[in-house]
């Protein structure tokens, strides 16, 4: 049994930072997951963010956060973190922590079966 639990988000001003972090816990090869951040706003599909591969560290990043957010993971603790910086008001969104067992930097939503309960950040 897998579980995702995300921690931090909260509000932020135009151009201030932000960061969200995910702790999983139970059996899972963690030397060769994908992890990712998703972010849902209101009325819109669940968008890829970011996602790092475990087995080499590879990273992806939506066009819409390059060079403004970044992935990093804590090997020991299972930690996934998701650093914003130079937020924007169309960033406001539930960010969720997803993992599944994937070779590669995979951005596709229904790859992934588990998934965290999600926190909210919101940019004004």
């Amino acid at each position: 049994h897998v579980q995702l639990v995300e921690s931090g988000g909260g509000s932020a001003q135009d151009g201030g930072s932000l960061s969200i972090t995910c702790v999983a816990s139970g059996y899972f090869p963690y030397s060769r997951l994908c992890m990712a951040w998703f972010r849902q706003a209101p009325g819109k599909e669940r968008e890829a963010v970011a996602t790092l591969y475990t087995g080499n560290n590879a990273t992806y990043y939506s066009d819409s956060v390059k060079d403004r957010f970044t992935i990093s993971r804590d090997n020991a603790q299972n930690t996934v973190y998701l650093q914003m910086n130079t937020v924007k008001t169309e960033d406001t969104a539930v960010y969720y922590c997803a993992t599944q067992v994937i070779a590669g930097v995979n951005p596709v939503r229904t790859e992934y079966n588990y998934w965290g309960q999600g926190t909210q950040v919101t940019v004004s």
